[in-house]
């Protein structure tokens, strides 16, 4: 009987879980999301409620959470990757009309101003949910601004101070004064269009200082049929092009709202036909693969050699060398990678004064790929120590025995005996290995951050990797490109699933030492 109340429970806990987020899909007004949501309902009710399908009760968790972390996130990438999404171009065209014309409101002399607090819609992110102004007038009536214009906000609830600045509202969390700094790039360009009965913008409401708004006009005005925004006070127009607004006449900057729009395989085009982004990736990529590989058969060798000697029946304490062996591996990566990058340090580093050397490791290209490829077979031979201690001790000692009877040396029964049976279970281990090195991120961000950079430019790193390269274009620059990030992100997914893909056609070959 418990076991049905526990079932039953959970299946209860999951569906108001999943209630719950569909509200919140509602509320954003993502229609596809909430369909999605609803058919998962189902499918928990499908498989859980009932005593069939056993299998599926097992599988169920499993694909779901495939579909949710790896299918989507993918889809979700190469979507990006056919779009202008980055900096400048993260929303619709109509949003960034609305945010020009929002931003160039000036205030009507002589008017009233408002009583003003910033807030999110309550259960939102303070730092990233979107904001709105809580508004009081003269008269003292609440108003809540969005970028979708003004509304009247009901009396009730609502907790106001001397001022008339509203403290609390029911439906919406106020802002700290620290948060308000924290968001004050946003706030710049944010503001609160008021239209007219047809739907036009007549005026908008800005923030002045932190506790007031103020009501004005625009002067820069959108006309829909032209699809041009004409500034009232310079008399400038502006055309849409390659989703942003130019000068008409082609003098003076465009705008700096731009909108996202489709682009086609501009992004891949640009990554193989642009000269100086060519010959970049084709370096990093040859790097690239030379890294993962090395890294592999590095770390393979050391730790199988490390493996073998500690295997041997004569040697004593070997549950105390197998355990300060495998100690890099235990230790998190971002420790030991800043603890090397400190040892690399040129004029204080343990390795320079160690060895009386006065190498430049991470300044220079040549000698940070050294100082990547020591650091990481120091992180890496301890995976390889365990997982080939574990297939060694797997390996049926008569087939050694077999080998020395016939004549084999120790080297002869490690190369035609020992490391064939060793490589049927490590083989597909290497590969994924070799797919984890080939974007090894944590390593490289820690170490070198893709760095030293040559030529005079600050995008392609000597020791970048695609990932790394990818993130600086999709984060780290003046001006994130998410598409071209994007683009990448997916050149790299097929190198991988390439050369993977071939990886195991070859260990397959290796099951027939079996």
């Amino acid at each position: 009987m418990w076991v049905q109340v526990v079932k039953w429970g959970l299946i209860l806990l999951t569906l108001a879980v999943l209630g719950w987020m569909a509200q919140q899909v509602i509320e954003a007004g993502y229609w596809i999301m909430v369909s999605l949501i609803g058919f998962i309902a189902l499918c928990v009710l499908a498989v859980y409620a009932t005593k069939r399908a056993i299998p599926a009760k097992y599988l169920f968790p499993g694909v779901l959470l495939m579909l949710l972390l790896q299918i989507w996130p993918l889809i979700y990438t190469v979507q990006i990757s056919f779009t202008n999404f980055g900096d400048g171009h993260i929303s619709s065209k109509e949003e960034a009309v609305a945010s020009i014309v929002a931003n160039s409101v000036r205030e009507v002399e002589g008017s009233s101003r408002y009583a003003l607090n910033i807030a999110v819609p309550e259960g939102g992110d303070v730092a990233t949910g979107d904001l709105a102004y809580l508004l009081t007038d003269a008269e003292g009536t609440y108003y809540v601004g969005t970028l979708d214009g003004l509304e009247e906000l009901p009396a009730d609830g609502v907790e106001a101070g001397p001022t008339g600045r509203i403290i609390s509202a029911p439906g919406w969390t106020t802002l700290t004064p620290q948060e308000v700094n924290e968001r004050s790039d946003d706030l710049a360009d944010f503001g609160v269009p008021v239209f007219n009965d047809a739907g036009e913008q007549t005026a908008g409401i800005r923030q002045v200082g932190l506790s007031e708004a103020f009501i004005g006009t625009p002067t820069r005005v959108y006309d829909e049929e032209a699809d041009t925004i004409t500034d009232t006070v310079t008399g400038t127009v502006y055309v849409a092009e390659d989703a942003n607004f130019v000068p008409e006449n082609g003098e003076g900057a465009a705008l700096p709202q731009g909108w996202r729009e489709f682009v086609g395989f501009e992004n891949y085009t640009n990554a193989f036909t642009n000269a100086t982004l060519r010959e970049g990736l084709t370096k990093v990529f040859v790097w690239n693969v030379f890294f993962a590989a090395f890294t592999v058969v590095a770390t393979f060798l050391l730790g199988m050699a490390i493996a073998l000697l500690m295997n041997d029946e004569r040697l004593k304490g070997k549950g105390i060398y197998r355990s300060i062996l495998i100690l890099p591996y235990a230790l998190p990566i971002y420790v030991t990678a800043l603890v090397w990058a400190s040892m690399f340090n040129q004029d204080f580093g343990l390795i320079n004064n160690l060895f009386g050397l006065d190498i430049n490791w991470l300044g220079s290209a040549w000698w940070a790929r050294v100082a990547v490829l020591i650091t990481n077979l120091w992180l890496g031979f301890p995976y390889w120590f365990i997982v080939c201690t574990g297939a060694l001790q797997a390996i049926p000692s008569d087939v050694k025995e077999a080998a020395a009877i016939d004549g084999a040396g120790a080297f002869a029964t490690v190369r035609r005996v020992i490391m064939p049976l060793l490589l049927v279970a490590v083989g597909p281990l290497m590969i994924a290995s070799f797919a984890f090195n080939f974007n090894n991120f944590g390593l490289i961000w820690l170490l070198t951050e893709g760095g030293p950079f040559v030529g005079g430019q600050s995008s392609i790193g000597s020791t970048d990797l695609l990932i790394t390269l990818a993130y600086r274009l999709a984060l780290g620059g003046a001006s994130p490109n998410f598409g071209f990030a994007s683009a990448i992100s997916v050149i790299i997914f097929f190198l991988v699933a390439v050369i993977s893909y071939f990886g195991f056609t070859r260990t397959a070959a290796l099951e027939d030492v079996n």
